[in-house]
């Protein structure tokens, strides 16, 4: 996949919106004769974190694909503001995403990495994270699958879009570097809209301002850990 599809965006428009709205309607997808997503609906806007939950295989991943414009759904409406996204070029400095998979070129130096993926001012902020300081003169190949991981999900958590989707953002990290993420993905969504999913469900829950379940092909509200064992998301004895 090219680079610059997962990048998503390299500047923000002159122009200056307080608050961006992402609008997504009718979202169907089936592989063959099974039906993955049907009819699902959301809606996002900046200063707010989304979470998705789901089994694996239920779609959360394709959801994210279609949205970002990688993958084609059967049926899909997705509008940004007043603009209706219908290819992969709409959705530059809009939307960005985090696959499950690693995407960056693995001879290229984070610091240059961070240069690629993200505008002066938050390319600034992020090489001058603590977490960083240790990887910025590393090329990817040099680093370990959850340092890896890390440097990714800054790379996509700090550019420039309103939009970013994160698919297993904790993935191989320790406890403590998922604390410090956590806290990041926060204050990023102060003038972002997040969309994260992720099977450590409580970190999930813990940051997002509304939570929902993807299962048996539709998407649904949830409140709390009641109604995740309610939908057999979670194990009733928890």
């Amino acid at each position: 996949m090219d680079l610059h599809l997962l990048i998503g965006i390299t500047g923000k428009d002159n122009c200056t919106i307080l608050m961006s709205t992402l609008h997504v309607d009718s979202i169907t997808k089936s592989f063959g004769e099974k039906k993955i997503l049907q009819d699902v609906y959301l809606g996002c806007e900046t200063g707010k974190t989304m979470g998705i939950l789901g089994r694996n295989g239920c779609g959360k991943s394709t959801l994210f694909q279609i949205i970002f414009g990688t993958l084609k759904g059967d049926t899909s409406y997705i509008r940004y503001n007043s603009i209706i996204l219908q290819n992969q070029s709409d959705r530059k400095n809009r939307v960005s995403y985090l696959p499950q998979y690693s995407f960056v070129p693995k001879n290229i130096k984070v610091d240059h990495l961070i240069s690629l993926f993200c505008d002066q001012k938050n390319g600034s902020k992020l090489k001058n994270l603590t977490l960083v300081q240790p990887f910025i003169n590393e090329t990817p190949n040099r680093l370990s699958g959850g340092e890896l991981r890390l440097v990714e999900a800054l790379l996509i958590i700090y550019s420039s879009s309103d939009f970013i989707f994160l698919d297993e953002p904790f993935h191989s990290l320790s406890p403590k570097i998922v604390t410090e993420l956590k806290r990041i993905i926060k204050e990023q969504s102060a003038d972002k809209g997040i969309i994260i999913s992720d099977h450590l469900y409580q970190d999930v829950l813990d940051i997002s301002d509304e939570i929902y379940l993807l299962s048996d092909t539709h998407l649904k509200p949830v409140k709390d850990l009641t109604e995740l064992k309610r939908y057999n998301y979670l194990p009733k004895s928890i």
